[in-house]
């Protein structure tokens, strides 16, 4: 694998700022990984947008977890965006972190990387304010990824306990402005989405949706609240709910499941 830490201007945030990437390799002498790689003849590699939590950065899955090696035997490209403390909103206070993850962002990689535009090969997975992150793209954006995944995400922010434990961070996101019935509310853009299937009129085909989180968690409630409503709605969703806190021994297990569970299909020229 190639793994690097890639910094560039975003003319949406007016600012530089970095992703850490990893690329597929084959390796035929590397002591201890596997390496592999697609036919650069007849497609490009998939991708998995993985979404950082609310304390961290780009760099942070890299490092507290084995990512690199996780994905060396799949041929998967990894790209890990760094949005500070924005819960991947255009920030009222701040600036526009949901646009360049969902408009610049894409460009950027497509523009750097040899890797697959197709919605077939294209994932998004993240953990907390991530896991957020992740299904929100998913669900704004169904026609964008084949599959989305939360670890221990905060997936009910409509929940006032929720936000009342960072006011600080959801003053400067939301402007004292309430999620609710709004598309910063997960459980509302998920009816929607589910009445839009419902309708036809060529709706999108919602993502795969993986949710997982530990019974110790605080956000378990948040997740137990979505997992719920999608049940109500008819949505499937691959559930994990198992022993375990909000850390990152968990969370490096659980990429491991995600990835393996991740709806991989043939690639032709």
């Amino acid at each position: 694998m190639a793994l690097m830490r890639c910094d560039f201007f975003s003319d949406v945030l007016g600012v530089s700022t970095s992703m850490t990437v990893i690329l597929p390799q084959r390796t035929e002498e590397q002591i201890g990984m596997a390496g592999a790689a697609a036919d650069p003849d007849v497609a490009l590699p998939p991708v998995l947008y993985l979404l950082h939590g609310l304390s961290d950065d780009d760099t942070t899955w890299a490092r507290r977890t084995s990512i690199e090696r996780y994905v060396a035997d799949r041929g998967i490209a990894v790209v890990m965006p760094r949005v500070e403390r924005s819960f991947y909103h255009d920030e009222a206070h701040g600036r526009r972190y949901w646009t360049f993850l969902t408009q610049e962002l894409p460009r950027v990689v497509h523009a750097f990387f040899r890797v697959s535009a197709r919605r077939e090969d294209t994932f998004v997975a993240g953990l907390s304010m991530g896991g957020y992150g992740a299904v929100r793209w998913a669900l704004r954006h169904p026609d964008k990824f084949a599959a989305a995944a939360s670890l221990s995400g905060v997936l009910d922010l409509a929940d006032d306990d929720v936000r009342e434990r960072r006011p600080e961070v959801f003053d400067l996101v939301l402007g004292g402005r309430s999620p609710v019935g709004t598309d910063s509310d997960l459980l509302h853009l998920l009816r929607t989405r589910a009445q839009q299937q419902a309708a036809g009129h060529g709706a999108p085909e919602l993502p795969a949706l993986y949710v997982a989180c530990g019974t110790e968690d605080e956000l378990l409630d948040g997740n137990r609240a979505f997992l719920a409503e999608a049940e109500r709605l008819g949505v499937p969703v691959t559930a994990d709910l198992g022993p375990g806190e909000h850390e990152w021994g968990l969370w490096d297990r659980q990429v491991r499941d995600v990835l393996d569970w991740l709806p991989r299909t043939p690639r032709t020229a």
